[in-house]
C-alpha cells in the first residue's frame, strides 16, 4: 500500500509540473486513474539486453503472399529464414490510416484488416519480441477524435490545437516544407488547427489532460497486447507553447517521464525509445537522468557512415565516436542506418562540414536518389533528409558489385559492433535496392526505400546465387557470430582506438576485451597496435593476429583472444 501511494504521488507532482495548476493536476490525475483503473497493475523485472538482441525493422506489408495476411507472411518468413537471428522485430504503423504510409492512424486499437487482427500480433509475439509505433504527436484527419471536433463534441473539442493565424511563428520548427497550420470547418465555424507534418495529421493537444490520460491508456493497451518495446514517434514536437521553438519543450520531457512512470506499473517488461531526428545534444537529452528514454536512436550514425564510405575517410566518425558520452546507467543507443525514413540531414550538423555534407547530396542524387527539404521559418529552406536505399547510397552505378557490397557490409559490420542495441532495416537485411517503380508510381521520395516484396519471388532469390542470397548469408553468418561475443552486449563499454585515415578502430568489452577493425577505404591497409591479439573471428579460418593486421579494401575483423564459436550459422 505504501508503494501505491508513493507511485501516486509521483504522479501527482509529475502532473503538476506538465499543468502549473493543483486544479488542472487534480483533473488530470482522476482522468488517468478512470482510463487506467481497468488494468490490473503487474510486477516483474525486466531481463537486461545482450549481445543476441536485435531489432528487425519492417512493415507489417513488406512481404506478401497471394491470399495472406501480412503479419502472417511476415511470420512465415521470419520463421522459415531468420529463426533467432534477430530475436526482436519493429512493426511500423500497422492501424488503419489515411496517409504518410501508416503515420497518419486512424484508430490506435485496431490492426488494418489486410495485415491481420491482434490474433496475429499475439502470435508474432509469441516467438518475437516486438515494438509498436506510438504516432501520438498526430491523428488522422479520419479519425473519429477529430470527427467529433469537427462536431464540437466534449472533450474532443479540445483534443486539437486551435490557433490564431495572425500570431507569430515564426520560431516554431519545422520539419516540412508546408504550411504550420490547416483551416478545418466545424459545427463553431471555421478553425485553424495545428499539423506540424501535413493536412492530413492533425497535432494532439496535451494541454488537455483528457488527451494525455487517453495516450496512456493507449500505451498501456500496447504493453498489455504483446509490445516489448514502444517507439514513441515525432516525440520532440509534442508540447506547443508560442514564443518557444515547440521542440524538446520542457513539458514534453515531462510527458516522457510520466509515460517512464506509469509503463513500469501496468506493463513492466515494455522499454520506450524516443524518436528525435535532431543533433546529438537534442538527442542525447532524452535519457534525462536515468528517467526518460531507455533507448535512443543513434541519428547521426547513417548520414556519417555514408560519407565514411563514399570518401573512404574514417576521422570524422573516429572524432564523433569518441567524443560520445556513455549512455545513462540502463539506458542505451538504439544503432540503425537505414529504416522507412531516409537518411537524416540535420544530425551531422556539427559533426560534418557544409563541404562534407555536400558530398553526401550530390552522392544521393548521382546514385538515383532524392532530396527532402525542410522549411527554415525565414524563406529558406534546407536539407533535411537522403531519399535512397542505403546500399545505393553508398555506391555509384558506375561501381561494381564487389565495391558497393563491400561498402555495404562494411557499413552494416559497424553497426553490429557499436554499442548499443543494432536495428536492422529489412530491405538491408534482404540486399534490397532502389525502388524506382515505388518512387514514379507515387512521388513519394521515401517510397524509393519502401519497397513491398513477393514473398515466394524472394525466396526464389535467396535461393539462388544472387546478390541478395550473398548479402543476407553474410548478415545472419555475422548476427551468428555476435551472438557469441558477450563484449558485444549493450552495457559493456566503448574505446575508440587511432588506426589512421582509413581505418575505423576500437575496442569492446571490460573483463573481456574484442578489438574490431573496418577498412573503410578502397585500398589495402596495414596497421600495427599495441596490445592486438587474437583470432580474427569474421575470417573464414580465424587468421591468428598479433600486433599487425592488414586489412583488404572494406575488410571487417573481430579479433578476440582464443574464442572457438559454437554451432552452424543461421541459414
Amino acid at each position: 500500500m505504501q508503494e501505491e501511494e508513493k507511485w501516486r504521488q509521483k504522479i501527482r507532482e509529475r502532473l503538476l509540473r506538465i499543468y502549473e495548476r493543483p486544479d488542472l493536476e487534480e483533473a488530470a490525475f482522476r482522468i488517468i486513474e478512470e482510463h487506467l483503473g481497468k488494468y490490473e497493475p503487474e510486477s516483474g523485472e525486466r531481463e537486461p539486453l545482450t549481445q543476441k538482441d536485435a531489432m528487425l525493422i519492417t512493415y507489417g506489408d513488406s512481404l506478401t503472399a497471394p491470399g495472406k495476411k501480412g503479419l502472417q507472411t511476415l511470420k512465415r518468413f521470419l520463421t522459415r529464414w531468420v529463426e533467432d537471428a534477430i530475436p526482436y522485430v519493429h512493426l511500423l504503423p500497422m492501424f488503419p490510416y489515411t496517409s504518410d504510409d501508416g503515420f497518419s492512424v486512424v484508430d490506435y486499437r485496431r490492426i488494418r484488416e489486410d495485415l491481420g487482427d491482434w490474433n496475429d500480433i499475439q502470435k508474432l509475439s509469441g516467438s518475437y519480441g516486438l515494438m509498436f509505433d506510438a504516432v501520438i504527436n498526430h491523428i488522422s484527419r479520419e479519425s473519429d477524435w477529430f470527427r467529433k471536433f469537427e462536431k464540437q463534441i466534449p472533450p474532443y473539442d479540445q483534443y486539437f490545437i486551435v490557433c490564431d493565424p495572425k500570431a507569430d511563428y515564426s520560431l516554431v520548427t519545422r520539419p516540412r516544407a508546408l504550411p504550420l497550420l490547416t483551416e478545418v470547418e466545424t459545427s463553431a465555424g471555421l478553425r485553424h488547427v495545428w499539423t506540424t507534418f501535413s493536412t492530413d495529421q492533425i497535432d494532439l493537444n496535451y494541454a488537455c489532460p483528457d488527451v494525455l490520460a487517453e495516450i496512456l491508456d493507449i500505451l498501456v493497451f500496447f504493453g498489455k497486447n504483446g509490445a516489448r518495446f514502444i517507439r514513441l514517434d515525432a516525440i520532440g514536437f509534442l508540447w506547443k507553447e508560442l514564443g518557444t521553438r515547440c521542440m524538446h519543450h520542457p513539458k514534453t520531457h515531462e510527458i516522457v517521464k510520466l509515460i517512464r512512470d506509469v509503463l513500469p506499473r501496468y506493463a513492466p517488461g515494455v522499454r520506450i525509445i524516443t524518436e528525435t531526428n535532431v543533433p546529438q545534444k537534442e538527442n542525447m537529452s532524452y535519457f534525462g537522468e536515468g528517467d526518460e528514454a531507455d533507448l535512443i536512436y543513434q541519428f547521426p550514425l547513417p548520414p556519417l557512415t555514408m560519407y565514411t564510405l563514399l570518401t573512404g575517410d574514417a576521422q570524422p566518425i573516429s572524432g564523433w565516436l569518441a567524443s560520445l558520452e556513455p549512455p545513462v546507467q540502463g539506458g542505451t543507443f538504439f544503432n540503425f542506418l537505414s529504416s522507412h525514413d531516409g537518411i537524416g540531414v540535420r544530425p551531422a550538423e556539427g559533426i560534418l562540414r557544409a563541404d562534407q555534407v555536400d558530398v553526401l547530396l550530390t552522392a544521393t542524387l548521382k546514385n538515383g536518389g532524392r532530396i527532402s527539404y525542410k522549411d527554415n521559418g525565414d524563406g529558406t529552406r534546407s536539407p533535411y533528409e537522403l531519399n535512397i536505399n542505403y546500399q545505393d547510397a553508398l555506391a555509384s552505378p558506375d561501381d561494381s558489385d564487389e565495391v558497393r557490397i563491400g561498402r555495404f557490409l562494411a557499413a552494416e559490420t559497424l553497426l553490429l559492433s557499436l554499442q548499443g542495441m543494432p536495428g536492422i532495416y529489412i530491405h538491408s537485411l534482404l540486399g534490397s535496392r532502389n525502388d524506382y517503380l515505388g518512387l514514379a508510381e507515387s512521388d513519394i521520395p521515401r517510397r524509393i526505400n519502401r519497397e513491398k516484396l513477393d514473398l515466394d519471388a524472394l525466396e526464389e532469390q535467396l535461393s539462388g546465387e544472387t546478390n541478395r542470397r550473398l548479402i543476407f548469408r553474410e548478415m545472419l553468418r555475422r548476427l551468428w557470430i555476435r551472438q557469441q561475443l558477450p563484449p558485444f552486449a549493450p552495457d559493456q563499454p566503448q574505446q575508440v582506438l587511432n588506426a589512421g585515415e582509413h581505418v575505423i578502430a576500437f575496442t569492446r568489452g571490460k573483463a573481456e576485451k574484442l578489438w574490431v577493425l573496418i577498412n573503410v577505404s578502397g585500398e589495402e591497409q596495414t596497421i600495427w597496435m599495441e596490445g592486438l591479439q587474437g583470432r580474427d573471428l569474421l575470417s573464414e579460418d580465424h587468421i591468428e593476429i598479433k600486433g599487425r593486421v592488414t586489412l583488404s579494401p572494406y575488410q571487417c575483423s573481430w579479433i578476440q583472444e582464443v574464442k572457438e564459436l559454437k554451432g552452424e550459422p543461421f541459414k
